[in-house]
């Protein structure tokens, strides 16, 4: 453990953002067990996916953000950024309809829109750990402190990569596709995790817009995307769902967090 503590904030940074990346790969590996979907445990997973984006964006980016120190007001800075987010996804996926992009390798709108939100909120995710690790050096235990936030964002990787990967697959993208975009959305954690490690003092002044702007656009996608297309199966599944994958990740974040 000593050598980890003894190395630079970015190559800590670095270290840590790969082990975070790697358990969002590890969840996103799971497309590849069974060969035969069935429908009631995609709807399970869905739901799931849902419950937990709803207590990460809660947990992992609105609380975060209101509790960061910052020269403007944290109800300014929540309220406004989650707005922000909200609407950013709400016009996007607006202009998307109307228009007919196709998405190549994603397939559709709901795949984009699910996909581009868990990849945005993974940045300020990656940032907070790197940043983290930038303020470490000279503060006892401060290195430390920011390893255990590192492990605890790995762990809540894990059902983020399924949560991923579980509706794409649903949506009919093979196996392999599934898990390459399910793990490319953790994968921007790296360079998140680096940057802010290298531009701590300005990232600092961005994080809590960037959480809760994260936050918005994640709860969006959730209601636009996720629930509607649980809820269209088993119903009963769909809640079920979506109340033990919140509760997971609430263990999860107030656990390890």
């Amino acid at each position: 453990m000593q050598w980890f503590i003894d190395l630079s904030p970015v190559w800590q940074a670095l270290l840590a953002s790969l082990l975070m990346y790697a358990m969002t790969a590890l969840g996103a590996s799971f497309v590849f067990f069974s060969k035969k979907v069935n429908q009631t445990l995609l709807t399970a997973l869905t739901g799931g996916a849902a419950g937990i984006m709803i207590a990460a964006g809660f947990f992992s980016l609105l609380l975060p953000a209101i509790e960061y120190e910052s020269s403007t007001p944290a109800y300014i800075t929540a309220t406004l950024g989650f707005l922000l987010g909200g609407v950013f996804v709400v016009v996007g996926d607006l202009v998307l309809s109307r228009t007919q992009i196709k998405f190549r390798g994603l397939g559709d709108k709901k795949n984009a829109l699910l996909f581009f939100a868990v990849t945005l909120h993974n940045i300020p995710e990656g940032m907070a750990v790197g940043v983290a690790f930038a303020v470490a050096p000279g503060l006892e235990g401060a290195a430390l402190s920011a390893l255990f936030l590192a492990i605890g964002i790995a762990i809540q990787n894990f059902p983020e990569g399924m949560c991923v990967a579980f509706p794409l697959r649903m949506k009919g993208m093979s196996p392999v596709r599934s898990f390459l975009f399910s793990q490319g959305s953790g994968a921007v954690e790296i360079p998140a995790c680096v940057l802010g490690a290298v531009a701590a003092t300005f990232i600092i002044g961005l994080m809590p817009w960037a959480l809760s702007f994260s936050a918005g656009a994640m709860l969006a996608v959730v209601c636009s995307e996720l629930i509607p297309e649980c809820f269209s199966g088993n119903k009963t599944v769909a809640s079920a769902g979506i109340v033990l994958g919140f509760c997971l990740m609430t263990v999860l974040d107030l656990a390890l967090g």
